[in-house]
C-alpha cells in the first residue's frame, strides 16, 4: 500500500470557474455506475488549468508528492480527500468525479436515483456509489458506502476536511476511528452527525461490510 502523509491543512482557495450551461434541462435521470479513472481525470484537469503539483498542492492541502500518486493511480484517495480536492479546483465533487452534471431548473429541482444506479468510486477500504450525481450546485452529496476495512491501518490516509457529514448505518455494524475520540461502534439503523475537521476512519465489525448512508456538506 502506498505510504503517503497528509497531516497539514492548509487553506482551500476555491477559484470561481464559470461553467457553460448548455444542456436541456431535465427532470429525472436514471445514471449506470459507472468507474472513472480518478487519476487520469486529475491529471486532465491540474493540466488544463495550468497547475504545477506545487499549485495543486496549496489550493487542496493535498503534498504534491501524494497528488502525483493518485495521478497514477499508485495511491488510492479517500472521498474526503476528494472533497478536498474538488473544493481546491473550484469543481463539485460529482463532476470531479464523472465529468457530467445536468443544469436543472432554478424552482423544484429533484434528481431521481435508482437502484443500482450512481456514480461509482472503490477505494482499498470502502466502496462508494455518489448518488444523484447529475444534479448541480446542490448543497449536500449523498453518498452509499460499503465498508470494506476491518483496521484503521488499511488506510494510507485518514480522512479530514471541512466537511459536516451525517450518516445513517444502513446494514452491518461500522466502527468510526477519530484522532479526538475512542472508537464508536454503530449498529443498524444508528445515526451520527460530526464535522471532519480532525482525522477519522471507518472499519467494518463482523464478517459482514457495514453498509453506510452519509451526507456530506461542505460549508
Amino acid at each position: 500500500m502506498a505510504d503517503a502523509a497528509i497531516r497539514d491543512q492548509s487553506e482551500l482557495i476555491q477559484d470561481v470557474i464559470r461553467r457553460r450551461a448548455d444542456e436541456i434541462p431535465k427532470t429525472d435521470t436514471e445514471n449506470d455506475v459507472e468507474e472513472v479513472n480518478i487519476g487520469a481525470r486529475l491529471h486532465q484537469l491540474r493540466k488544463s488549468r495550468k497547475l504545477t503539483l506545487q499549485d495543486v498542492s496549496k489550493v487542496t492541502g493535498v503534498s504534491a508528492s501524494a497528488f502525483s500518486k493518485i495521478e497514477r493511480n499508485e495511491l488510492s484517495p479517500t472521498i474526503g480527500t476528494l472533497q478536498r480536492i474538488a473544493q481546491g479546483l473550484g469543481i463539485e465533487l460529482p463532476a470531479l468525479l464523472n465529468g457530467q452534471e445536468t443544469v436543472l431548473g432554478t424552482y423544484g429541482r429533484r434528481s431521481v436515483n435508482r437502484a443500482g444506479a450512481g456514480n461509482a468510486h472503490d477505494t482499498m477500504t470502502c466502496a462508494n456509489v455518489l448518488l444523484c450525481s447529475d444534479m448541480r450546485n446542490k448543497k449536500m452529496t449523498p453518498i452509499l458506502t460499503n465498508v470494506t476495512a476491518r483496521s484503521p491501518d488499511e488506510y494510507s490516509i485518514w480522512a479530514k476536511s471541512e466537511a459536516e457529514i451525517f450518516l445513517m448505518v444502513v446494514e452491518g455494524t461500522l466502527v468510526v476511528h477519530s484522532r479526538l475520540y475512542e472508537p464508536l461502534e454503530l449498529k443498524q439503523g444508528d445515526s451520527m452527525y460530526y464535522d471532519a475537521n480532525s482525522e477519522h476512519v471507518w472499519t467494518s465489525a463482523g464478517e459482514a461490510n457495514a453498509k453506510v448512508l452519509w451526507v456530506l456538506v461542505v460549508p
